[in-house]
């Protein structure tokens, strides 16, 4: 099979859709003879950008993998939360004064 030295590549963009319409837009702001430079420099730093999201993504799975996460303490029922005890002796004090 022939390798095609100068592939040719074109797509069609339904104008009603938005992210489409925002891409004619930007595209048609890149200068003539740039486009074909432009389009590969974005896909390129998109698929830069996904490998390190995943990358980052990995990082931070192999670092909480060791962690134990647990509450910022245990909730006590409102009737624990003050023992009897230290009612007695705050009514104490509150005698004392």
């Amino acid at each position: 099979m022939r390798e095609v030295k100068r592939p040719v590549f074109s797509f069609r963009l339904n104008l009603d859709n938005p992210d489409h319409k925002k891409a004619w837009e930007i595209l048609q702001s890149v200068p003539d003879g740039q486009k074909s430079s432009y389009l590969v420099q974005v896909i390129l730093k998109d698929q830069e950008n996904n490998q390190l999201e995943k990358s980052i993504r990995q990082a931070i799975r192999e670092e909480l993998a060791g962690v134990s996460i647990s509450g910022s303490g245990e909730r006590v029922s409102k009737k624990e939360e003050i023992p009897s005890q230290m009612l007695d002796f705050l009514s104490g004090l509150e005698d004392a004064f």
